[in-house]
């Protein structure tokens, strides 16, 4: 595996938990997603999260909150919340991702507009619904934005052609597709690999809880690079044993091996 000095150096910048340290020190996430439609994405968002960091707290709609609770035999470091109760775990959790499987809905928008503008210094990480119901000017300054192509396009369209106010501002642009690219400041990352099997549903919501755990701990830019990185490889790795069939729950499985495998590339290169 060749890696660009970029990419190299944001993942000499991870840190692996303390052996001395306690549970919630290693990372909290708060998890805001999921409608009625559509179920499975804010939950393959927080089954990748779990695998990183030591406490996860979702909230969704009454009815994914359902499902989630039936699961839980297999998600022990999670709350499951009511989304009445989300402003007191925004203000516990390192980092917030919302919007993986929201809809567009007028509840949506005020709910997003309202939680943001109560935190707006809080490390947020605006995926899928969440991010097409907001206006450029309401991003927090610190946050990480997750757009496809058509996300993108809305929000440089509403921007009249250039993400520079946003990127003057802080805020961290990771915009997802064959290859990936992370704007920040005045960098831009490319990621490139992956295959046909990453078109699948959900992988999207992986990479945004993968990135949401990720920035818990870590620098904005080192989160989504590598965020973005890791999806990718592990879309490769899976690609060589069943080509393009795999889905996201694949994915979820097969990340923290690449990832650890990754890190430890590193420091060994002759492995």
């Amino acid at each position: 595996m060749t890696l660009s000095p970029s990419i190299t150096q944001h993942l000499q910048n991870i840190s692996l938990p303390d052996e001395h340290s306690h549970k919630g020190q290693n990372g909290k996430l708060l998890i805001i997603g999921g409608s009625e439609l559509f179920h499975a994405a804010s939950k393959w968002s927080l089954d990748i999260a779990s695998k990183f960091v030591d406490m996860v707290f979702y909230a969704s709609v009454p009815s994914n909150n359902d499902l989630v609770r039936e699961a839980k035999g297999a998600f022990w470091n999670g709350i499951v919340l009511e989304r009445n109760e989300v402003s007191a775990y925004v203000q516990e959790a390192d980092c917030v991702l919302i919007g993986p499987g929201m809809d567009r809905s007028s509840q949506t928008q005020e709910l997003v507009t309202k939680l943001i503008g109560e935190f707006p210094n809080k490390r947020w990480v605006i995926d899928a619904g969440a991010l097409q119901t907001l206006e450029p000017a309401q991003f927090p300054d610190s946050s990480i934005l997750t757009p496809h192509q058509g996300e993108y396009e809305r929000i440089s369209n509403l921007l009249d052609g250039s993400l520079e106010s946003l990127l003057a501002r802080g805020v961290t642009v990771l915009l997802k597709g064959p290859s990936d690219y992370v704007y920040h400041r005045a960098n831009v990352t490319t990621i490139t690999g992956g295959n046909a099997g990453m078109t699948k549903g959900g992988t999207g919501d992986v990479l945004a809880g993968l990135v949401g755990a990720l920035y818990c701990k870590h620098e904005a830019e080192t989160a989504a690079v590598v965020g973005s990185f890791i999806n990718k490889q592990a879309g490769e790795y899976l690609a060589e044993s069943v080509g393009p069939f795999f889905n996201a729950s694949d994915l979820v499985v097969a990340i923290p091996k690449v990832f650890w495998q990754t890190l430890q590339s590193l420091q060994n290169p002759e492995l």
